[in-house]
């Protein structure tokens, strides 16, 4: 079997590596509020997944200013 005769060093062993990173996850619109979402998931925005709501999302109250 055939040895490397010199160590690689630490900038080729990088550039070898370089394309190892992960796919980007794939996104789709939701079709109630046409964000864009992870596919297979829930709508964090409306909550709903392939047409029927799953969870119930409450719009977060604004603080007011007189408190």
């Amino acid at each position: 079997m055939a040895l490397p005769k010199r160590k690689h060093s630490r900038s080729r062993r990088n550039k070898r590596r370089a394309h190892w990173n992960l796919p980007l996850a794939g996104l789709t619109r939701c079709a109630q509020c046409a964000a864009m979402i992870p596919t297979h998931q829930i709508c964090p925005h409306c909550g709903f997944y392939r047409g029927r709501q799953i969870i119930n999302v409450s719009k977060p109250e604004k603080a007011n200013a007189a408190s």
